[in-house]
C-alpha cells in the first residue's frame, strides 16, 4: 500500500438524505458504479469517493474531503494547538481506519483519514474522478498560517494577471511538503469568500471533480434535478462551474482546457 503524503487529499464523500437518488444521480453524471456493502462509489472498478446514508438530519448535505495522516490523534492536537478546532475526534471505521472531522480557523471543515485496509481514492484526475479541492475563507491570513503549521503546506500566491483575474485577486496555490511549489504538485488552494458571495456563506471546502465537458456536465445536472451556482466559465487551467446535487451537496466540476491531450 503507497503511503501518501500527510495532510494531501486521499478521500472524499457525501452523506446524502436519500442514498439511492444520489447513486442514480452521480451513477448518471460520472458513470460511477456502487459498492452497496461499502458504501463507495467505483469508476472503472476503482475507488473514486463514497456516498453515505446522511443519519443525522442537523448535519449538512455537503461533501467532505478527507487529509492523509499517519497518526489521527497526534493531528487533531496539532489542529487544536494551531486555532482549528476538532468538529469530531478520530474514531475506528472498521476497515476504513480512523476518521475525524475538524475545522479551521475560518469556520472550513475538513476530515482526516488514517489508513486502515485501504488507504482511500484508487482513480483521481480522469473525467469522473476528484481533481482538485479548494478552501473558502474571510480570514485568509489566519487559514494560511494555519495549514502551513499544521500541515507543512507550501503556498504560492497565484498571479492575478495569469489567471485573468483583476488586481487583488487572492488566490494561494497549495503544493504537499517535500514539493517544488507548482501546478504539478499542486493539489488545492485558498479562496477568499468576497462580496460576490452571500454574507451568509461560510468557510468552506469545494471539492472537485473532472469532467470530459463542463457545459454537457451543467446541462445533465439541471436534467437530473440539481442545479447551477455558478455558471460554467473558463480559467487558464480548464472550464469551470460550481453544482448542487439533487439533495443540495454543492460541488464544482472542471474539464481540461481545448487541446489538452
Amino acid at each position: 500500500m503507497a503511503v501518501r503524503t500527510e495532510g494531501t487529499p486521499c478521500w472524499v464523500d457525501a452523506q446524502l438524505p436519500d442514498l439511492e437518488a444520489g447513486k442514480r444521480f452521480y451513477g448518471e453524471l460520472f458513470g460511477w458504479t456502487f459498492d452497496p456493502d461499502r458504501d463507495e462509489a467505483f469508476l472503472d472498478g476503482r475507488r473514486a469517493a463514497g456516498l453515505l446514508p446522511k443519519r443525522d438530519g442537523r448535519m449538512p448535505t455537503t461533501w467532505t474531503v478527507y487529509l492523509a495522516t499517519e497518526n489521527a490523534g497526534t493531528l487533531a492536537a496539532r489542529i487544536k494547538a494551531a486555532g482549528g478546532q476538532m468538529v469530531m475526534e478520530p474514531y475506528p471505521v472498521g476497515p476504513f481506519g480512523v476518521l475525524a472531522l475538524a475545522a479551521d480557523p475560518g469556520g472550513a471543515v475538513f476530515g482526516l483519514r488514517q489508513s486502515g485496509d485501504d488507504n482511500g481514492f484508487e482513480v483521481t484526475g480522469e473525467p469522473g474522478s476528484f481533481c482538485w479541492m479548494e478552501v473558502y475563507t474571510r480570514r485568509p491570513d489566519a487559514v494560511d498560517t494555519f495549514y502551513a503549521t499544521v500541515f507543512g503546506y507550501l503556498g504560492r500566491q497565484a498571479d492575478a494577471d495569469e489567471e485573468g483575474r483583476d488586481a487583488g485577486f487572492d488566490y494561494r496555490v497549495w503544493s504537499p511538503p517535500g514539493s517544488r511549489t507548482g501546478d504539478e504538485s499542486a493539489f488545492g488552494g485558498r479562496a477568499v469568500i468576497s462580496d460576490d458571495f452571500p454574507a451568509e456563506m461560510p468557510g468552506h471546502v469545494l471539492v472537485y471533480f473532472a469532467v470530459p465537458d463542463c457545459d454537457e456536465a451543467c446541462e445533465t445536472t439541471v436534467r437530473l434535478g440539481g442545479r447551477v451556482a455558478t455558471p460554467a466559465f473558463d480559467t487558464p487551467h480548464g472550464r469551470i462551474a460550481v453544482l448542487h446535487d439533487n439533495q443540495g451537496a454543492r460541488f464544482a466540476v472542471l474539464s481540461e482546457p481545448s487541446g489538452t491531450t
